[in-house]
């Protein structure tokens, strides 16, 4: 990685000497003015811009094949094979892609709360498949899940010995406040053998491997672990199974705050596999020893009356497995899920809802956000919803996969597209059958790659409806700033009126504006609109005049005392009462709330940014080559919730050329492939620059004076440079 050097310019500039494929010192900057000093220190460049001087080579290291594509060089998540490669695991610079950028989101109630808790395992064709493309892919019709308000723990499966998560699941669940466990699992002969060396070895054994799986957790920021040991095991090893399962827990427990190890309904106290089906006296050794157990699928009532009588106090420790393909002799799956769940929640136990992939893989790509908001909608009755409960809420509905990338209501980038990390905070989707429906928009989006679309009627004599968009629980601030972006479709738009109605808990006490006002009779609150920003808020003005292509853009302020918030809603009236009932169809683009004290706050810079890894190859056109180089960069913690990297474009000559949408990043680092720059001639040099604009978590815009950027500097080596064939 290029290595940043102090310059000489203005604050905050920076420029690096690289350490990738042909890399050499900084250069002196043109625009300096003055020769660059004996010291090395690179002339005046605007602040933020780090300067790299690269010489273009054929032959460039090859990057480790375990972290990145082969053909592409793009980062790639992955798997471990067998106890060899466990204990060999340590952690490696090429594999920091693979790390969680966003920290766990909290919500309520948290997860020990003592409800009923549900818990998804997610296993599609193996796993690893478009998923494990860190930045994303142009897969269509990709399978995605957005449910997260109704859920508690997800479980990424597949059958390698040690799975760890693909990190876009990771970010996609710890932004909607979800954990997420890995799995560690043995199975057939190969599965014996493996659990005979460390399980049969003793205490020295078995600990290095529960150590090994806690430094994993730990290192990759996912929670906990699924622990399946689906083969036979000898007398010795199955004795050291519980004393295991207590080590793994208790070091997972201090290494991941909220850390979980849940296992599952396998073998027996005395070594056989026998699936029970239920918690009983064969399998209790190991839910004691552990967080929880995941029981195995066919189950009756009785199954479920033991389980609950035995379990006593922690039977919302037992997640009931429901497999929604319904293989076994199981009470109901697919579109049946729904009777599994009814009967687990009259036992107040938790359940584990195995593969809803089903909707994908069993009823087809082609209408899976229809089929799968009905498979969740059956079983809504049975999720209890989560509350968030911190701010800023700011999202605009993105699934993180679209048929084209919109900004600004405009389409930038058209194309299939799939990236789970961008998907953003994701609302209840309430139904309402025949009155409300909620869906995703993949036609027209404000930011990203899809908006929420809001179907219903207005009943007869009613002057408006209320759709609940977010359960919240938090105390309010004394001040809140809202923003909104919507766009009515159908007949007679002009006839209906948008908003948004924000309700409390605790009418009685709650206070609106000032302690002279009367307390909200029912909660509810209707914030003021703002034709602009008040004075001391002009770093708003461009939030609330952003409408265009369409889209109408509206913001609010609404002071409370003594207040705390309770739901957050869509309001959609008409603008004259009528006898009849009157549709109503409204896509939202962005939906924002902000504790006003907090939005006046200056963004910080981007420094630092570096390039390594730099990877020639030749482009699709004479003239042309392709660039992949991985960039890094550094930014206050907790302060973005991306990163948009974009390229204003390379030349060989000086000439403006328009800024293009590369990628999204999560974390402070993206490698970007198959960048097409042109090739320059013998003794010429070109010039690429690129720029890395921080996403606040308010959504905020950020001045481009406080982006990063980088200015690669390339030229061919004295002798030329060529490619087998070109």
């Amino acid at each position: 990685m290029a290595e940043p050097q102090e310059g000489t310019g203005r604050r905050g500039k920076r420029a690096a000497a690289g350490t990738g494929a042909g890399a050499e010192e900084p250069a002196e900057a043109e625009r300096a003015g003055r020769r660059r000093p004996r010291s090395s220190q690179p002339a005046a460049e605007p602040r933020g811009t780090t300067v790299l001087h690269a010489t273009i080579s054929a032959r460039p290291e090859p990057l480790p094949a375990r972290f990145f594509d082969t053909k592409t060089t793009e980062p790639i998540s992955f798997f471990l094979s067998g106890l060899e490669e466990l204990l060999a695991w340590q952690p490696d610079t090429n594999d920091e892609f693979n790390v969680s950028a966003v920290p766990l989101a909290k919500r309520q109630p948290p997860l020990h709360s003592q409800r009923p808790r549900t818990l998804v395992c997610h296993d599609m064709r193996g796993g690893y498949i478009e998923d494990r493309f860190i930045q994303g892919s142009a897969t269509r019709n990709p399978y995605v899940f957005y449910h997260w308000r109704y859920i508690d723990i997800f479980v990424y499966f597949s059958h390698h010995t040690v799975t760890i998560p693909p990190v876009c699941w990771t970010n996609a669940a710890h932004r909607n406040g979800v954990p997420v466990l890995g799995t560690f699992i043995t199975e057939w002969t190969e599965g014996e053998k493996l659990c005979e060396a460390f399980l049969a070895g003793g205490e020295e054994a078995y600990g290095a491997v529960s150590e090994q799986l806690a430094r994993i957790a730990q290192h990759y920021r996912f929670d906990g672990w699924l622990v399946n040991i689906e083969n036979k095991l000898s007398a010795a090893a199955v004795r050291n199974l519980p004393p295991f399962l207590r080590q793994l827990t208790a070091r997972v427990h201090s290494a991941v705050p909220g850390g979980l190890v849940i296992w599952y309904d396998s073998v027996l106290q005395n070594g056989t596999l026998t699936w029970q089906n239920e918690l009983n006296e064969e399998n209790r050794v190991f839910f004691d020893a552990c967080d929880g157990l995941f029981t195995n699928y066919n189950w009756k009532k009785e199954h479920l009356e033991r389980t609950c009588e035995l379990a006593g106090s922690r039977r919302i420790d037992v997640y009931v497995g429901v497999d929604v393909f319904a293989r076994g002799d199981v009470i109901g799956g697919g579109f049946d899920t729904d009777k599994s769940l009814s009967l687990i929640r009259q036992y107040g136990l938790s359940a584990a809802i195995f593969a809803p992939g089903w909707v994908y893989e069993h009823l087809g790509e082609e209408n899976f956000l229809q089929n799968e908001n009905r498979f969740w909608g059956l079983l809504a009755a049975y999720l209890p919803t989560h509350s968030i409960c911190t701010l800023p809420l700011a999202t605009s509905f993105s699934l993180g996969m679209g048929t084209s990338r919109f900004l600004d209501g405009k389409e930038e980038e058209a194309g299939p597209w799939y990236d789970l990390s961008a998907q953003e905070i994701q609302p209840l989707y309430p139904e309402l059958e025949g009155r409300l429906s909620t869906s995703c928009c993949l036609q027209d989006a404000w930011c990203g790659g899809s908006s929420l679309r809001v179907q219903g009627t207005i009943p007869p004599g009613e002057e408006h409806v209320a759709i609940r968009l977010f359960s919240l629980q938090m105390p309010a601030p004394p001040k809140l700033f809202l923003t909104l972006l919507y766009k009515l479709e159908g007949l007679n738009p002009e006839e209906l009126t948008v908003g948004l109605e924000l309700t409390t808990w605790d009418s009685g006490t709650c206070y609106e504006g000032n302690v002279t006002s009367l307390p909200e009779p029912n909660g509810r609150h209707h914030p003021r609109f703002l034709p602009a920003p008040p004075p001391g808020l002009a770093r708003l003005l461009a939030a609330c005049n952003r409408g265009s292509h369409g889209w109408t853009s509206r913001c609010y302020e609404l002071e409370l005392q003594g207040c705390s918030l309770r739901d957050l809603s869509l309001l959609v009236s008409r603008h004259q009462p009528s006898a009849q009932e009157t549709p109503f169809t409204c896509l939202l683009g962005e939906v924002r709330v902000l504790d006003t004290a907090n939005v006046g706050a200056t963004a910080p810079e981007v420094q630092s940014v570096t390039a390594s890894q730099l990877w020639w190859q030749p482009g699709p056109e004479a003239g042309q080559l392709s660039l992949s180089l991985t960039l890094r960069w550094a930014f206050p913690p907790g302060r973005a919730a991306g990163f948009r990297i974009l390229s204003q474009g390379a030349r060989c000559r000086r000439a403006q050329t328009p800024v293009q949408f590369v990628g999204l990043a999560q974390g402070c680092l993206y490698r970007a492939v198959g960048l097409v720059v042109p090739r320059p001639a013998a003794g010429q040099s070109c010039q690429l620059e690129l720029l890395v604009e921080p996403v606040l978590r308010s959504e905020l815009p950020v001045d481009p004076d406080r982006w990063g950027r980088l200015v690669l500097v390339y030229s061919e080596p004295a002798g030329g440079v060529s490619w087998d064939g070109h």
